[in-house]
């Protein structure tokens, strides 16, 4: 497929706070490739008793006009257009950017409330888009981080896609890559056991060997990029988080694997743990990607 040079953002009412618009303007100025907008009306709006669909129809209205507004005052000389839809806002979020560079979206605050607001939207729409989504956390700003792209990779990864999203975005920003690798013990084992047995040891060192065969492929590859490399030991979810956190990274990469229509309906634990608790944009890069 013949992936178009333009990048696609959801917004909704709260677009002026959740720091997606923000990330994808700066994105579009560093690629000059100009933004599509999107706003989508939820069908089901129009069924509920007391709302009137005219009313909707033009609010709906009025936040794109304010957004074009906003996107027209915006730097650069792009193209940048927003428009509005019908349907179900995940779904036709990820049609609409089906064939274009990447999906950016907003995630609201981590309120135990809003936390649940995150599954009926940025994580319905990684879910279901085929090319990169990144989710960007409210009230983003440029300068709220000054670390490395972060990329979380398996001990055997392989996510082709990954790595070509990783490097695009260090090179425009000029910034190394951080290449993380969190291990974790198997369930029926427990720390005292391990660490007595000197299995502890053995297996952090298993656990570099293998993901040092990453890193070479990664320089094999890129071999102008500056790879810095970390193995840590804990939960995937939080070792993750911890790492973009630690090393201040202006963006998190992970790779999701889906390779049937169905399948993509199911994100991993990791993945899904990830989008609820990273506190910088992050970019969830399909293996089926192009871009």
């Amino acid at each position: 497929m013949t992936v178009k040079p333009v990048i696609h953002v959801g917004v909704d009412g709260s677009w002026r706070d959740t720091g997606a618009l923000e990330w994808a303007l700066e994105e579009s100025l560093l690629r000059r490739e100009p933004l599509q907008v999107v706003h989508v009306i939820d069908e089901k709006l129009r069924h509920v008793p007391g709302w009137e669909a005219d009313a909707v129809d033009d609010a709906s209205m009025e936040l794109v006009n304010d957004v074009q507004k906003y996107l027209d005052e915006s730097p650069g000389t792009l193209d940048n257009e927003a428009d509005l839809m019908v349907g179900q806002p995940a779904r036709k979020l990820a049609q609409a950017a089906a064939d274009s560079r990447m999906l950016v979206v907003g995630r609201r605050g981590l309120g135990t409330f809003k936390r649940l607001l995150v599954g009926s939207t940025s994580e319905a729409v990684v879910a279901q888009a085929t090319v990169p989504v990144v989710v960007v956390p409210e009230y983003w700003k440029p300068s709220d981080h000054a670390g490395p792209v972060l990329v979380a990779l398996d001990e055997d990864d392989d996510n082709i896609a990954v790595r070509a999203f990783a490097v695009a975005a260090a090179a425009e920003r000029g910034l190394p890559i951080r290449l993380v690798h969190v291990w974790d013990l198997p369930a029926m084992y427990s720390w005292d056991a391990i660490n007595v047995a000197g299995v502890s040891a053995e297996m952090a060192e298993t656990a570099e060997r293998r993901f040092a065969n990453v890193v070479a492929a990664w320089h094999e590859k890129f071999p102008e990029q500056v790879l810095e490399v970390e193995v840590r030991r804990g939960h995937a979810v939080d070792g993750i988080v911890t790492a973009a956190e630690e090393s201040d990274a202006q963006l998190l990469v992970l790779g999701t694997r889906h390779p049937t229509r169905v399948a993509s309906f199911l994100l991993g634990s990791v993945t899904r743990g990830v989008l609820h608790h990273a506190t910088c944009p992050l970019a969830i890069v399909p293996a089926a990607s192009t871009s």
